[in-house]
């Protein structure tokens, strides 16, 4: 799950720079209907390389990374990149300013004392920003997530660029890439919406990364999710708390908390073995309650969360490693890397929107 409001972004962009945004139904308004635009149904066969790249007639998706780093001192860092592709009508790519596709990108870097963000926005058509494949590349200005190996999930390069941060890293994998929900089909509400979901977890991280003038040479796991949709939150839904856990005993945890104006949040994700074998969890399975607050830009933020999963013997707590960690972007969240202790000690992501 990623930060993915994109709706409201399109009243910021370009030529509507000057329209009033539209009136917000659900969390910024991804509550809207989409009728026009193709609907995420059960039993999709997903391929690869294709399914890396751009999907005509979704309303939105991303492509989305993150890493725990550490330097050679052993000093925590967490670095983000995300591109994403938000449709205003459901047509193929084309060339020129009569494109369709907004795309926006946002990056961040945190350590236990600093954290930057940064965001890029464009227009498709012009050159800009987007995703080809053969060989792969996702790109906005000149930041880059791109591959010249035939799988690109085996080889990557990671690298983004702002006046107070940059990195460049090297992503590898030799393991296959995990089909979040039910085999790509992930469902966000009881009422069915869902988006395309899927995860690459075992990715390791290797490069250089500069914050405020000082450059690190760092290494660790890295996570990249991939998802797209056309309606994926109800009215009802204001936000959610979403999770990447990277286990020191190999396994991976993935859950997201869609939270509700009304009703219990609806709770689930997927238990990922060392061996790679995929559960997904269901609400009755998981106990995930915020455990401490930080008032971080005027507005308390759960900082600190207790999950357990009795069936997998786990009970942990997760905690920012900054709690500060908020994305002061036109659309803000809050979004940072966080450290594990208790039955499964460890290290991960945790994002935060609609608070």
């Amino acid at each position: 799950m990623r930060t993915k409001w994109v709706v409201l972004m399109i009243a910021l962009l370009l030529g509507g720079c000057d329209q009033p945004a539209p009136e917000e139904k659900g969390f910024a308004g991804m509550g809207d209907q989409a009728q026009s635009f193709t609907p995420v149904v059960p039993g999709r066969v997903f391929s690869f390389p294709a399914d890396h790249g751009a999907h005509d007639g979704f309303r939105i998706e991303w492509w989305y990374v993150t890493a725990n780093l550490k330097d050679q001192q052993d000093n925590d860092f967490g670095v983000q990149w995300t591109l994403f592709r938000s449709a205003l009508k459901p047509l193929a790519e084309q060339a020129g300013w009569g494109n369709q596709t907004i795309w926006l990108g946002h990056a961040a870097v945190t350590s236990p004392s600093v954290h930057h963000a940064a965001e890029r926005y464009a227009r498709g058509g012009v050159g800009q920003a987007g995703v080809r494949l053969a060989p792969f590349e996702a790109w906005i200005d000149d930041w880059m997530f791109a591959s010249q190996a035939q799988d690109p999930l085996r080889d990557m390069q990671l690298s983004a660029r702002d006046k107070n941060f940059a990195y460049q890293l090297r992503l590898t994998s030799s393991r296959p890439l995990v089909l979040q929900g039910d085999q790509g089909f992930s469902q966000k509400s009881e009422e069915g919406q869902a988006s395309y979901y899927y995860s690459q977890p075992f990715f390791q991280a290797s490069g250089t990364l500069q914050i405020d003038g000082q450059t690190y040479t760092v290494s660790g796991p890295a996570w990249l999710d991939r998802e797209w949709s056309s309606q994926p939150l109800t009215a009802n839904q204001t936000g959610w708390d979403w999770f990447s856990l990277h286990l020191d005993s190999g396994e991976h945890v993935m859950l997201y908390r869609m939270r509700q104006k009304d009703g219990a949040p609806y709770l689930t994700g997927t238990w990922i073995a060392a061996d790679g074998k995929i559960q997904t969890l269901h609400s009755e399975q998981i106990s995930l309650v915020p455990q401490d607050t930080a008032k971080v830009a005027d507005r308390p933020m759960p900082v600190k969360w207790s999950i357990r999963i009795p069936d997998k013997k786990l009970d942990i707590s997760v905690d920012a490693l900054n709690r500060n960690a908020w994305m002061d972007l036109r659309i803000p969240y809050w979004e940072g890397p966080v450290k594990i202790d208790g039955s499964h000690p460890g290290q991960g992501y945790l994002e935060m929107t609609g608070y």
